[in-house]
């Protein structure tokens, strides 16, 4: 069996192929150049150890789409798959590319959560002491629940962290206040971590600039599931679903929100993911499904832009990082690059108010088991 240090440099050496925080800043400063103007590299804010959280933007179109990858630092393969994009249409001279930056402004935060990212884990590095010394208001309640403080391989006992992505409130102004601690799955977060804090900022900005943020992309990654009905192993699950519709029975406690909420959109957005992955024919891209429709999580970032009214998209690649290592790298990149620019372009042109929302619900469903239903 292996000990804590040989387990970690099993898990540093299955995720040697991907990009690593001083890699980043390099690769950023080399597209930035490479595409004379046509991507802007700058600092968004500073993650609680005080690494950059670079925003890089591309485009100077009105309609706005905002895409973050790694709010959780294991899940790596979207912040490839967003820096070979931002490559090729920040120095493509094809009049396809000319037509989306036209029309978008495309902003990116390829790394959100650096120090999750340099640790190789899920959760930011932050103890709770940290978090009371910012916000006295705190000093006496319990930590929140999305706190990490226990034993185990990722060392959280010594370096407590947490789940940013539960850290997100639709009240882009909101203050963290004593009563609504420790929280829960279900309930709203507090923009307690500077990360949650410096996407909100980057958001709200946005939405001062150009009066609303369009399109919403969070990357992720996720167990192993199948494709309903099929023996076929999911390549990724997407969804446009993470709170119950404030349109909808069950919803009125986001009735302060029910006038912006477009899940129409957030539906069609979806579909022509699913669209540009299926157009790959019979293939590993074409496995993908929907991710469970049955959640409502307002204090993620998905869940608390969706009720600010921005078509909101989850990319789920199947497998943590380290579970493949370089295996398949390439496929999984390939997946996320093609389904964003399914959005890209279906936005850009328009095409993406012609589809049917309703086919959002012929799309699989995840299920556990192959062949199951």
């Amino acid at each position: 069996m292996k000990d804590e240090k040989g387990m970690e440099s099993v898990r540093l050496n299955r995720i040697s192929g991907f990009i690593n925080y001083e890699e980043l800043g390099q690769k950023l400063q080399q597209i930035q150049k490479s595409s004379q103007g046509n991507v802007k590299v700058e600092t968004a804010g500073y993650t609680n150890q005080g690494r950059e959280i670079y925003k890089v933007s591309t485009g100077h179109g009105k309609k706005v789409v905002l895409i973050q990858s790694e709010i959780h630092g294991n899940e790596k393969t979207g912040t490839v798959a967003l820096l070979n994009m931002l490559q090729s249409l920040g120095s493509s001279q094809s009049k396809e590319a000319k037509k989306i930056l036209d029309e978008l402004t495309i902003v990116a935060i390829p790394m959100m959560n650096a120090d999750g990212s340099e640790l190789n884990r899920r959760a930011n590095d932050m103890d709770w002491a940290e978090v009371t010394a910012k916000f006295p208001q705190l000093a006496h309640v319990k930590p929140a629940w999305n706190y990490y403080s226990s034993p185990g391989s990722w060392n959280y006992d010594k370096n407590p962290g947490f789940d940013v992505n539960r850290d997100f409130h639709p009240d882009l102004n909101y203050v963290p206040k004593a009563e609504d601690f420790p929280g829960t799955s279900n309930a709203y977060g507090w923009y307690i971590t500077p990360e949650a804090q410096t996407v909100r900022d980057v958001y709200k900005d946005l939405k001062a600039q150009f009066g609303k943020v369009d399109v919403f992309v969070d990357l992720h990654h996720q167990e192993f599931p199948y494709v309903e009905g099929t023996d076929d192993r999911v390549t990724m699950s997407i969804s446009g679903k993470f709170v119950t519709n404030p349109n909808s029975p069950g919803g009125e406690k986001y009735a302060a929100y029910a006038d912006q909420y477009n899940y129409d959109f957030s539906r069609q957005l979806n579909v022509a993911v699913y669209n540009a992955l299926q157009a790959k024919g019979n293939s590993v891209f074409t496995n993908i499904s929907l991710y469970d429709q049955n959640i409502d999580l307002p204090g993620t970032a998905l869940g608390s832009f969706a009720l600010n009214g921005s078509g909101t998209v989850l990319f789920e690649v199947s497998g943590q990082t380290q579970n493949f290592g370089q295996k398949q790298r390439g496929q999984l990149v390939k997946t996320v690059e093609t389904g964003l620019m399914g959005i890209i372009n279906g936005v850009a042109d328009g095409s993406v108010h012609q589809l049917n929302p309703d086919d959002y619900q012929n799309i699989p469903l995840s299920v556990r088991t192959p062949g199951g239903l």
